[in-house]
């Protein structure tokens, strides 16, 4: 079944859908460039291939093929459409991970289980707005350490695919770009804007330093840098692209670039840049690859993005592939020889809020998993799907090669006690300051990135009548005087309710907005979160709003008042963080059954899980092993509307 049938949004977006290249290649002989391949090939290396010509044959005998293990130089490039390694047709098989959605004590293990599937590369997302959560502090500690993931990588035997947008949309919250930018009230992404331009000037400058000495011509595992990703269904600036790729080039990339675009004529026309390798997603078939070739550029045309999965948003079942369908195109990319990569091979977590969304229809924000259906499920577990793959990919394997490594031993996993509750804080008795403002504005221009808002205004002229939120983004609690009059949901394409008439009249208004992801394709990035343009009541504009962020951040968790009793009393008014104790012996995986909440974010030792909700399908969150401790562990749950704590208990199965 293909992919626009699976998911509504994909109605709006192209069957070809996910782009996200990971071919590189050299643009033209340079002398900044020595190590391109064009005039000079390696003495043993097979003649040129003519544009349009079908690459060489793989070599069947010979020496196990260079591993960036050894940590010496090597050369990458291509010569007319064959990617070639140190003077020889290299075919790369890659398997997508990104290493932001793992805890770092895990790289290692899932680089070793790529190896072991019989990869030879490994790919990955760099998300911007998780290392510069604000302009100019920087953050590459724990999951964001780059140099440190591609350090693990090299000693896994993998050589590195690094794809860092700036935008990736990755299902992750405004693709990876940070939520700073939608502070400047008209500024437009992934253009020419100046302002935007200047920031990503700054951003590459910064992970260009990272990169430069890890460079496959450097001694490093680096083979190959993406320029954006899937630009060609977005847009046809032909300034931007060019000039993301001199901004790498300034500063000292001599890598290969590539692009990576849907199958379709006017994605290519749009989205590639002359002399880049071209990225496909998907492709496994010929017609797929000769829309590409009819450029003429006389370049490697792959599968950047091959899907043995697919992403799910709540309220819709888990999103399945076959095996069968994945083995279907795959074998047909091994017979042929072409480059590929698995996206994803594992997916992780959208641990915290960093979760995505889209906007097909209407607004269908991502669940926290991002299991993918992938061949290593969400802990990193090896699939049905996985082995699969692992044995279509021996039978492709060149004589001489060594067969992959073994698996590492699996990693543990618990099941945890019920947790006992012990304290309670209302939120609407730990409201931080609030900002006066004459309508509602969005949350980033109040400086916060992410969490909840309150809006809060004294009701005169009209008290009762339809209440109407224009761009609600995206899930509001409403309130009269305390008392809660229901909820509204941009995904059902909910903005109206009606106050009802009271003696006495109502006075205050509360509307409670959750920020859920920000949508990561297509044309209505900037989406700005909270309300973003005006209430009225019975047609009339209401004004005068003291407006309270709430980013359940770490500050904001540590400032919270906890009054000590079991949490079990009913009554009050909702929007409580109940907070509770287990003990472990042991420590391991585990997944916290949420099935009696209702919404909101669950907190183990200070580490946000991220979001749940009781439409589904998730209704268990990937706790990491290494958020945990033994002894005691402490547990914080937002809800939004229950009032005492249901039962919580952790699990070593998703579901």
């Amino acid at each position: 079944m293909k992919k626009k049938d699976r998911a509504p949004f994909i109605a709006f977006r192209p069957s070809i859908l996910k782009s996200a290249a990971f071919g590189v290649v050299f643009a033209a002989v340079s002398s900044a460039a020595p190590f391109l391949l064009h005039a000079l090939p390696a003495p043993d290396a097979p003649p040129a291939a003519a544009a349009g010509s079908p690459p060489p044959a793989a070599p069947r005998r010979g020496s196990p093929p260079p591993s960036p293990e050894d940590g010496a130089v090597h050369t990458f490039g291509f010569q007319g459409t064959e990617f070639i390694l140190d003077g020889k047709p290299f075919q790369i098989q890659a398997g997508e991970m990104h290493f932001q959605r793992i805890p770092r004590e895990y790289w290692k293990d899932r680089l070793r289980k790529a190896r072991a599937l019989g990869l030879n590369t490994v790919g990955t997302y760099v998300f911007w707005n998780a290392l510069e959560p604000e302009p100019g502090q920087w953050d590459f500690s724990g999951r964001n350490d780059l140099a440190g993931f591609i350090a693990e990588a090299r000693e896994a035997g993998l050589w590195v695919l690094i794809r860092p947008g700036p935008y990736v949309c990755a299902e992750w919250d405004f693709g990876g770009l940070p939520a700073w930018l939608l502070r400047i009230p008209d500024i437009k992404v992934r253009c020419s804007d100046p302002r935007y331009l200047a920031a990503c000037g700054k951003y590459i400058e910064k992970i260009a330093g990272i990169l430069r000495p890890l460079q496959v011509h450097e001694g490093g595992p680096v083979l190959m840098v993406q320029i954006e990703n899937e630009y060609g269904s977005y847009g046809n600036d032909r300034g931007y692209l060019p000039a993301l790729k001199a901004l790498w080039e300034k500063n000292g990339l001599r890598l290969p670039f590539s692009t990576a675009d849907g199958a379709a004529p006017h994605m290519l026309e749009a989205g590639t840049i002359p002399g880049c390798a071209i990225g496909l997603d998907p492709a496994a078939s010929g017609k797929e690859f000769a829309e590409a070739e009819k450029l003429g550029r006389n370049v490697p045309v792959f599968c950047s993005e091959l899907y043995p999965g697919w992403l799910t948003h709540w309220g819709e079942p888990w999103a399945r592939t076959p095996a069968e369908d994945v083995l279907k195109d795959l074998r047909w990319l091994l017979e042929n020889r072409k480059s590929f990569s698995l996206y994803v091979l594992h997916g992780g977590t959208n641990f915290g809020f960093w979760a995505g969304a889209n906007m097909g229809k209407t607004y269908q924000p991502d669940v926290t998993s991002y299991d993918y259906d992938a061949p290593l499920n969400e802990r990193g577990d090896p699939t049905p799907k996985y082995f699969a793959v692992r044995d279509l990919l021996a039978q492709y394997r060149p004589a001489g090669t060594p067969p992959p490594p073994d698996l590492p031993d699996p990693l543990p996993a618990v099941d945890t006690p019920d947790v006992s509750f012990t304290g309670r804080a209302a939120l609407f008795d730990n409201l931080p300051a609030a900002a006066g403002c004459p309508q509602p504005r969005p949350m980033e221009m109040f400086g916060q990135n992410a969490g909840f808002i309150l809006y809060r205004t004294e009701l005169s002229g009209r008290r009762s009548g339809t209440l109407a939120i224009q761009e609600l983004h995206d899930y509001a609690v409403v309130s009269v005087d305390g008392k809660i009059l229901g909820t509204l949901d941009r995904g059902r394409g909910e903005s109206t309710m009606t106050i009802p008439p009271s003696n006495p009249p109502g006075r205050r208004l509360d509307i409670l907005v959750e920020g859920l992801g920000r949508i990561n394709y297509g044309p209505h990035l900037l989406d700005r979160k909270g309300i973003t343009d005006r209430v009225t009541l019975e047609g009339m504009t209401l004004m005068s709003w003291n407006v309270v962020p709430l980013p359940m951040d770490e500050a904001f968790l540590e400032g919270l008042r906890f009054v000590n009793e079991t949490g079990a009393e009913s009554g009050g008014r909702p929007g409580v963080f109940f907070r509770g104790f287990f003990d472990l012996k042991e420590t391991g995986d585990t997944f916290l059954d949420l099935s009696g909440w209702r919404k909101g974010v669950v907190w183990v030792n200070g580490r946000n899980l991220g979001r749940y909700w009781d439409i589904g399908p998730q209704k268990r969150l990937f706790c990491p092993g290494p958020f945990l401790r033994k002894g005691r562990n402490t547990i914080v749950v937002f809800d939004l509307h229950r009032t005492a704590p249901a039962g919580i208990r952790g699990f070593k199965t998703p579901e």
